[in-house]
């Protein structure tokens, strides 16, 4: 990967986060990589809600889920509730009063 700056004289090669040498110095281990624990959706209590939002419109809204398991839900419950939706700071909204169909 090209640097912004390269071939210039603000060109500076990239330094290591952890000794401050140059990467091709760098006798750091790699970092080890995070683990990611998943808990199994029959595990998970969501919480669901209508709301009423602008010009008298119904939101259904569902919380507390897993935040990875949230794009793949919205694309399932749009397709069965049958409208539009979105994930909003980590909630899913659903237009319409839906609350039937979610469960």
């Amino acid at each position: 990967m090209s640097r912004l700056f390269a071939g210039t004289k603000f060109d500076r090669p990239p330094h290591c986060d952890r000794c401050d040498r140059p990467e091709d110095e760098c006798t750091c281990p790699p970092p080890e990589p995070e683990t990611i624990v998943r808990i199994a959706p029959e595990k998970q209590t969501a919480r669901l809600a209508v709301e009423k939002r602008k010009m008298g419109k119904w939101v259904t809204v569902i919380r507390d889920l897993d935040a990875a398991d949230l794009p793949d839900l919205l694309v399932r419950l749009k397709s069965k509730c049958g409208a539009g939706g979105s994930l909003q700071e980590n909630a899913i909204e659903i237009q319409g009063r839906h609350l039937d169909r979610v469960r």
